[in-house]
């Protein structure tokens, strides 16, 4: 990002109307990017994707789900063991595009609960859910819109 505000220096004080004489430093972008709200920034590229869909959500047939851990972003915990940051994506294997996701601690939160959540956004009636093993040990919902409890 440094790099990118050093690069881009001249249009973006431009285009934000800002008097800067020199970019952001690193720490100038953090302290941004803390103040974030990512679930709201994260809804609003969701919703703003399904709204390109003709159609809408309504004409999704296939959802892809995976998770993945974030480089780098291990942290150890007063257990001994590590946390890390990861992601859940879900794919539209129509499109070819990611239409959700959702990043969460693993010390805070599980791949399973975080991918319900992100299904609980759509209207899953008729919809295939390919998941990994991972969704396969028990019954993933209790109850939905669908025909009956179903297992990823």
């Amino acid at each position: 990002m440094e790099r990118f505000a050093r690069r881009h220096h001249d249009v973006l004080t431009e285009s934000l109307g800002l008097g800067l004489k020199r970019p952001p430093s690193d720490s100038a972008f953090r302290y941004f990017f803390l103040q974030v709200d990512v679930d709201g920034v994260c809804a609003a590229i969701r919703d703003w994707t399904i709204a390109q869909i003709p159609g809408g959500a309504t004409v999704l047939d296939q959802l892809v789900c995976d998770g993945k851990t974030l480089r780098g972003s291990i942290v150890p915990t007063s257990g001994g063991g590590s946390a890390f940051i990861a992601q859940v994506t879900l794919y539209s294997a129509a499109l070819g595009i990611a239409i959700a996701q959702a990043c969460y601690a693993t010390s805070d939160n599980h791949e399973r609960a975080v991918l319900q959540r992100l299904l609980g956004e759509f209207d899953l009636e008729g919809v295939l859910i390919q998941a990994d093993a991972l969704h396969t040990q028990q019954a993933f919902f209790g109850s939905s819109r669908s025909r009956g409890p179903t297992s990823c």
